[in-house]
């Protein structure tokens, strides 16, 4: 295991982001963090997570996906895409690495896969550090997530223990940042970080959310659950403002657009919310027709759809942003405890 101390991490920041482009949690004018490219002078945030996730490197808000130019009668298919160079990602929390496996599970394990999403997938290095100081909405352990990353999905764990950052490889990618950054890392014992993991763990075990029950969310329920009566009140406050879509770190549903530009077609691929009334939209009308129906669809997905289709893998990490920034709170926690308390499941 390498290490460096926390008063000189500004020093493996200038090394690393000299050499190619690194993103790290910066502190923005709200008093929270967002993800912004390193240059000098640039510091290392202290709050738990960021606004959104990380999936943003690798699944953007908006994708030029092709281009169509017309000359006359002629149309000239332009493919937009260039090589991405390599990047590095640090400080992912372990709820939003966990959500990489699950966007994974579609846009890479399913035929076909998606090449826009797996160019940047390639070329990206993620360094995810653990949590020391877990919120009250983090409910990673319900879903099974370690976030004192003893089984990490990064490229490198990092932990911040007794005033020093501990580096451990994960992948040929994490090797590879790793022997870049060997010239400012040092040599050190692991007792530190191993006292910083049952600690973690113990924190994140104590809040009140980490030990839900998910025994109802196997399957076998799955219509008692979809027709139960608890969808009329869980649903009723929700105003369809998409928010939890916006800032979950799987939620990965997309619209394509297209634009004239004037001499041919711009299309665009863009972020879509299931909770919006023009969501799936047909040439006839939306499927879903109520706020209820459009409510339901968004949890059944996270937490059986999902699962029952890529083996228990749940589409939710626990990251605690939805029941942070639900305008009407509304969140997949209440949804959960409604089924658990459900008299008709």
């Amino acid at each position: 295991m390498l290490s460096i101390a926390k008063d000189k991490i500004d020093s493996l920041f200038e090394l690393i982001g000299s050499k190619q482009p690194l993103y790290l949690p910066v502190d923005n004018n709200s008093g929270k963090a967002d993800f912004q490219r390193w240059e000098k002078g640039t510091k290392l945030s202290e709050c738990l997570k960021t606004t959104r996730s990380a999936k943003d490197f690798f699944f953007p808000k908006t994708e030029h996906m092709v281009s169509y130019e017309l000359n006359g009668k002629e149309v000239k298919v332009v493919d937009p895409r260039k090589e991405v160079e390599d990047f590095v990602i640090f400080g992912v929390r372990a709820c939003d690495a966990r959500g990489f496996d699950v966007i994974d599970g579609v846009y890479l394990n399913m035929d076909p896969v998606d090449s826009y999403y797996k160019n940047r997938r390639d070329h990206g290095t993620v360094i995810v550090l653990a949590c020391n100081e877990p919120a009250k909405t983090c409910f990673c352990p319900t879903f099974g997530i370690d976030a004192s990353q003893s089984t990490p999905s990064g490229d490198v764990s990092c932990w911040l223990a007794d005033g020093k950052y501990y580096f451990q490889a994960n992948t040929d990618k994490g090797k590879k940042f790793v022997e870049a950054a060997k010239s400012v890392l040092a040599d050190a014992a692991d007792s530190a970080v191993e006292a910083a993991k049952k600690d973690i763990k113990a924190k994140v075990e104590a809040q009140p959310f980490a030990k839900m029950d998910l025994s109802k969310f196997q399957g076998k329920d799955m219509l008692k659950i979809f027709n139960s009566k608890i969808w009329d009140k869980v649903a009723e406050p929700c105003v369809g403002c998409g928010t939890c879509t916006y800032v979950c770190p799987t939620c990965m549903c997309f619209d394509v657009r297209d634009f004239d530009t004037g001499n041919g077609v711009r299309q665009i691929r863009c972020w879509d919310s299931c909770m919006h009334n023009d969501f799936t939209q047909m040439a006839a009308e939306n499927p879903r027709h109520t706020q209820k129906e459009r409510s339901r669809q968004r949890f059944m997905h996270k937490l059986m759809y999902y699962p029952m289709a890529h083996n228990d893998m749940f589409s939710c990490t626990g990251c605690g942003r939805c029941v942070e920034n639900c305008p009407v709170n509304m969140n997949i926690v209440k949804v959960i405890k409604a089924v658990n308390e459900s008299d008709d499941i």
